[in-house]
């Protein structure tokens, strides 16, 4: 009987307490780790390395020559073309800014030098007689400001701002037997816009690629001849060009 009443009361005590025993060995749900979203948040400096197309438009080569040589010999108004291409080589360094929250806002500077260079020939109105005209960019710099769509280590971003160009031109030939060498120097200013894509690729690198348009305008340049317009004589020069960038950055992300 004695043994009876014990296994009654153990019973009891286990359909009480079980419920609890149990709950206290069920694990607790784990959370998953946190893990901290990418930003583009910080600043950076790289290189870039790229291809160069200019189109350059003078008006009038013919008659600076001409009227320097021969004055009154120049009928009609002549504008010459010299499509250029060339390599480029420099560097950048900016700053970003990421917000709302996958909208990228930024500044950057940048400077290459360029082999962009070409020669076209023009004909004079003294037959037979004609004139070499060269260009050649050495130095292309901007400062513009770009807005981005940033999807984790991907930013794709336009951009757009003032642009400034060293140019170098020259016209040689000879007219009604005399030769002339005239040259000008030219620091052009205008404005350029392009667009690219950016990838962070490593915890402190990102590579881009990148397109870009620059027009500069229609610009006057003194054309300096020695010996027939030690003065100068104008011309006028429009030039525009495109570029294709591909560069490296090293970045310094905001907290680091």
């Amino acid at each position: 009987m004695t043994k009876l009443i014990q296994f009654a009361v153990a019973g009891l005590v286990l359909s009480v307490a079980g419920p609890a025993l149990a709950a206290d060995l069920t694990p607790y749900p784990v959370k998953a780790p946190f893990v901290e979203r990418f930003s583009w948040t910080g600043c950076y400096a790289g290189g870039q390395v790229g291809g160069m197309w200019s189109n350059t438009s003078l008006t009038d080569p013919v008659a600076i020559v001409q009227e320097s040589i021969l004055p009154g010999s120049t009928v009609g108004t002549t504008t010459a073309g010299v499509n250029s291409t060339g390599f480029t080589i420099g560097g950048q360094i900016g700053c970003d800014y990421q917000f709302t929250p996958s909208w990228v806002a930024g500044i950057e500077g940048a400077a290459v030098g360029a082999t962009t260079k070409a020669t076209s020939n023009v004909a004079l109105q003294n037959p037979g007689d004609m004139e070499a005209i060269a260009v050649r960019t050495d130095l292309v710099t901007s400062v513009t400001g770009r807005l981005g769509y940033a999807v984790d280590h991907w930013l794709l971003y336009g951009k757009g701002g003032v642009a400034f160009a060293s140019n170098k031109y020259s016209i040689t030939g000879s007219y009604t037997g005399t030769a002339f060498d005239a040259e000008g120097l030219d620091t052009r200013v205008g404005w350029t816009a392009g667009a690219g894509v950016e990838w962070a690729f490593a915890q402190d690198w990102s590579a881009r690629l990148e397109y870009d348009y620059y027009d500069f305008g229609t610009h006057t340049v003194n054309m300096i001849d020695a010996a027939n317009a030690p003065g100068g004589n104008p011309l006028a020069i429009k030039q525009t060009m495109q570029t294709v960038k591909l560069g490296v950055n090293f970045h310094v992300w905001a907290g680091q």
